[in-house]
């Protein structure tokens, strides 16, 4: 009996030692493979809550070419204590950061329990060749970072993305206005709280991509000519907008001086913000395709019978208001008003045709002094000051209006007045946004009428007039073979603070164009500042050049083109890109 004691106490003795010795294999394993991120992944000590941004989401033209992505750049640091050949690092690290080998032995061997070794990010290969280096202890902290692969194009429609002291978000145009789409929700996550572990097995969903209106090869299109247009008339700035007015679609908005959303900190500031929907402005006489529209809307008159007579000074409030040749011209048509460009004519509609009430019920139809309300942030609602409302409203600017001196708007506001003209009367919300792309479901962004501030007949009769314009009065430089043109120029006195007024030796100079002008497909407006020149030698110019461009990339057919389409019964009016 005591020998089967022995026996079974020799076999738990064993098993005892057999055990012991696991256990002092696993310790070992512990003190001589010191994998630490092992260790604490395994354990649930020094756990501590984070959140994680999601990957912004991309911004894309209309035919899927990328204007805003993502990259990853790495910021380094280290735990000094656990780095064994401190001088070996120091020198690895010197030689791949290009860095001073002193400065990383001096963070190696500092007592700190965590070093930021650069404050600069590196870049995804540099930070392979760290992590290819093998030193433990180095620990490589991914940092998102947007990018622009287009450089300065379209910068001021797409905005940047910056810090604001908490998170990175975006700013101005479409990153501004469309943030929290593009940021997507932070994911709230458990993990360790060593200096170099990371829980990856988690990821937050990216954020929403935005497909945009703009066209990148009308984007390209409008920049160079803006850009050549500033050069050739010095002009200080300028603005070129191109619209589908039936949809309210931005096909391409430029500005200039732009910048690189790239490298934003280093540019001016003011170039940052968009003038295109920023910037107000007198617009001079491109505005009278308004005053002429109303007075035919709420004037009841007949524009194939109605004259007046064009004297060489209207006296209003005490004022006196000349044509542009300070003459005047006897008896005059309701047509000559816009293909003539006569100041006097528009005074008479307004005063005389319409009267006070009837003509700012009508501006603020069109909408002018308010804001278009176009999907991107920054914009500017132009001005307008209202008899009995504004405190310096006086009786000459129901004259001085009429034809687009003392109230203002932004390039955007005078282009979607021309689209209601060349869309049948109807206002069309103007848009960025062409879709949304949120994983697999894509959310089309629908035309949105506005509303009619002229009836489909006073503006095919406007428009009509706009080609006379083109053809044989003051827009004849804005021809383009081929094709039938409506347009109108704008020359506008600019404000000038050192001239206490308007400045006697530049303009400001714009041209609203339709392409075809019969059946409007396409919108443009040219607009420049401070040029020494009259609009229909400059903006009207520029407006061709430009659209004999276009319409290549866009396919529109030319008049005998169109001719031939329809005596075939096909459809003349969908355009298809090339």
């Amino acid at each position: 009996m005591r020998t089967t004691f022995n026996r079974r106490l020799s076999v738990i003795t064993v098993v005892l030692l057999l055990v012991g010795l696991v256990l002092l294999v696993r310790l070992a394993s512990f003190q001589f493979n010191f994998d630490i991120n092992t260790y604490w992944k395994n354990t649930n000590r020094y756990v501590q809550v984070g959140d994680e941004a999601p990957s912004r989401g991309l911004i894309l033209d209309r035919n899927g070419e990328m204007l805003a992505g993502n990259t990853t750049e790495y910021r380094v640091g280290l735990s000094p204590v656990y780095i064994t050949d401190k001088e070996g690092a120091a020198q690895k690290l010197a030689q791949v950061l290009n860095l001073d080998e002193a400065a990383i032995y001096k963070a190696v061997t500092s007592k700190d329990s965590y070093v930021q070794l650069t404050s600069a990010l590196i870049s995804a290969e540099t930070a392979r060749k760290v992590d290819e280096l093998g030193i433990f202890g180095v620990r490589l902290d991914p940092e998102p970072k947007r990018i622009y692969p287009q450089g300065s194009l379209a910068a001021h429609v797409i905005g940047f993305v910056g810090w604001d002291g908490t998170e990175r978000r975006g700013y101005v145009g479409v990153e501004g206005d469309y943030n929290d789409d593009l940021a997507g929700q932070k994911l709230i996550t458990e993990e360790s709280s060593i200096p170099f572990d990371a829980n990856a097995n988690t990821r937050p969903p990216p954020g929403r991509t935005i497909m945009l209106t703009i066209d990148r090869r009308l984007q390209y299109i409008a920049e160079t000519e803006l850009q050549k247009a500033i050069s050739d008339y010095k002009a200080e700035k300028g603005t070129i907008i191109i619209m589908d007015p039936r949809t309210g679609e931005i096909l391409a908005m430029a500005s200039f001086p732009n910048f690189d959303p790239n490298t934003y900190t280093t540019a001016d500031p003011k170039s940052l913000k968009n003038p295109a929907i920023s910037d107000e402005y007198e617009p001079g006489s491109v505005f009278k395709i308004v005053t002429a529209a109303l007075a035919l809307q709420d004037g009841g008159i007949d524009p194939n019978t109605w004259t007046y007579l064009d004297k060489s000074v209207y006296m209003l409030g005490g004022a006196p208001i000349q044509n542009w040749d300070r003459a005047g011209h006897g008896t005059q048509t309701f047509a000559q008003i816009l293909i003539r460009s006569w100041n006097v004519g528009t005074t008479t509609l307004s005063v005389e045709v319409l009267g006070l009430r009837k003509f700012y019920d009508g501006l603020k139809r069109f909408g002018v002094g308010q804001a278009t309300g176009i999907d991107m942030e920054g914009e500017a609602s132009g001005t307008l000051k209202e008899p009995g409302i504004s405190l310096y409203w006086s009786e000459s600017e129901l004259g001085t209006n009429s034809f687009g001196q003392g109230l203002t708007v932004t390039p955007l506001q005078m282009l979607v007045y021309g689209n209601i003209i060349a869309n049948k009367g109807q206002m069309m919300q103007p848009h960025i946004r062409l879709a949304t792309i949120d994983g697999n479901r894509v959310i089309r962004a629908e035309p949105i009428p506005v509303r009619s501030p002229i009836s489909p007949e006073v503006a095919d009769t406007i428009r009509d007039i706009m080609i006379r314009v083109v053809n044989e009065g003051e827009g004849d430089k804005a021809q383009v073979r081929g094709y039938t043109i409506a347009g109108k120029t704008g020359t506008a006195q600019r404000q000038c603070n050192e001239c206490g007024g308007y400045d006697p030796y530049y303009n400001n100079v714009s041209f609203l164009g339709l392409v075809p002008g019969d059946e409007p497909r396409v919108s443009i407006l040219i607009q420049m500042e401070k040029v020494p020149d009259y609009a229909s030698q400059t903006a009207a110019v520029v407006f061709s050049e430009l659209a004999q461009r276009l319409v290549v990339v866009m396919n529109i057919p030319t008049d005998a083109e169109r001719a031939v389409l329809k005596a075939q019964g096909g459809q003349t009016d969908q355009i298809e890109f090339r």
